[in-house]
C-alpha cells in the first residue's frame, strides 16, 4: 500500500529536481515511503489542509532527502508547524518538531503526538531544560531531520520579520556536526493570523516556501560553545532565515533584528502588538 499523497498542483513544488516520490529505480526509498503513524496523519490532516492553503515551493532539491539534519524555519503564527509539516512531507521526509509540552496533554492529539516522535518543550519553571535537546539528539542519531524554530516563540516583530534567535539548534549542529537547512515561508498569517482563535477557510490561500542552502557554520567548528560563539553562531542561522523570507515578501528586512526585551516584552506567551 503507497503512503497517502497530498492533492497534485501543478504550481507545487516549484522545483527543478524530482519529487521524491518519484526517485529513480535504484535509489534509495523515500523516508515515508515507510509504513507509519504519519500515514494515519497524512490522512488525517492533508485534505483539510489542502483545502485551507496551496504551496509554492522554491528550490526544494536543496532540502536532502535523506540523512540526518535541522530544519530551522521561521514562526509568526500558531498553525505554522502544521503547514510546514506538510511541506516536509511533501519533500519526502517526516517532521518531527519540537512541540509545547501542553498541546501533548490534549486527548487524542497528544498520542498522535507521542507516537509520530514530536518532543515536548516545557515553556518555563522546573521541567525546563536540556532534555528536549537531548530527545532531539536521539531523531538525529537514527538519521532523520528536527524542525526546530530558533525564535522558540512566535515573533513579536510587529511586521513579522524574524525576531531574536535562541541557541538550541545552533548548540546542536555544532555538538553533532550536522547541517541547518534554513527555511522560510510567507503566507500562513492568512490562513490563521498571529494568535488568532479561528482559521480562515475561504477564500483558499497560499503559501510561499524558500529553502535555503545549508547554513555555514564552519567558522564555528572547533570553538569553545561558550554562549558568546553559540549567540554568533545562532544569528548566522537568523540571518540566513531572513534573507530567505526579505526574497518571499520582495521586502528589505530591518536593519536590526527585534529583541523583546529592549521592547519590555515576554520571550514566551501571548501579547499585545
Amino acid at each position: 500500500m503507497p503512503p497517502p499523497e497530498e492533492p497534485v498542483n501543478p504550481e507545487e513544488p516549484v522545483s527543478s529536481a524530482p519529487p521524491a516520490s518519484r526517485q529513480q529505480p535504484g535509489s534509495k526509498r523515500s523516508e515515508k515511503s515507510r509504513p507509519s503513524i504519519f500515514w494515519v496523519l497524512a490522512v488525517l490532516v492533508i485534505p483539510l489542509a489542502s483545502l485551507l492553503a496551496r504551496f509554492k515551493i522554491t528550490d526544494a532539491e536543496k532540502l536532502p532527502r535523506h540523512g540526518a539534519y535541522i530544519i530551522s524555519p521561521n514562526h509568526y503564527s500558531e498553525i505554522d508547524p502544521v503547514m510546514m509539516g506538510m511541506v516536509v512531507w511533501k519533500l519526502g521526509r517526516l517532521p518531527r518538531f519540537l512541540a509545547k509540552e501542553s498541546v501533548f496533554r490534549v486527548p487524542v492529539v497528544g498520542w498522535f503526538l507521542r507516537k509520530s516522535g514530536q518532543v515536548p518543550v516545557a515553556r518555563g519553571g522546573s521541567g525546563r531544560g536540556s532534555a528536549p535537546l537531548d530527545d532531539a539528539q536521539k531523531i538525529i542519531e537514527d538519521g532523520k531531520v528536527v524542525v526546530i524554530y530558533p525564535e522558540g516563540s512566535l515573533t513579536r516583530d510587529p511586521d513579522m520579520w524574524p525576531m531574536r534567535g535562541k541557541t538550541g539548534a545552533a548548540r546542536m549542529a555544532l555538538e553533532h556536526d550536522i547541517p541547518v537547512i534554513p527555511m522560510a515561508h510567507w503566507g500562513t498569517q492568512q490562513v490563521m493570523a498571529r494568535y488568532a482563535k479561528k482559521v480562515s477557510f475561504f477564500p483558499r490561500k497560499t503559501i510561499q516556501v524558500k529553502v535555503g542552502d545549508p547554513v555555514d557554520l564552519s567558522a564555528f567548528r572547533g570553538r569553545s560553545l561558550d554562549q558568546s560563539t553559540l549567540t554568533e553562531a545562532t544569528d548566522v542561522i537568523m540571518n540566513a532565515i531572513t534573507a530567505l523570507l526579505a526574497d518571499l515578501r520582495g521586502e528589505k528586512a530591518p536593519e536590526a533584528r527585534w529583541d523583546p526585551s529592549a521592547h519590555n516584552q515576554k520571550e514566551t506567551g501571548r501579547f499585545d502588538g
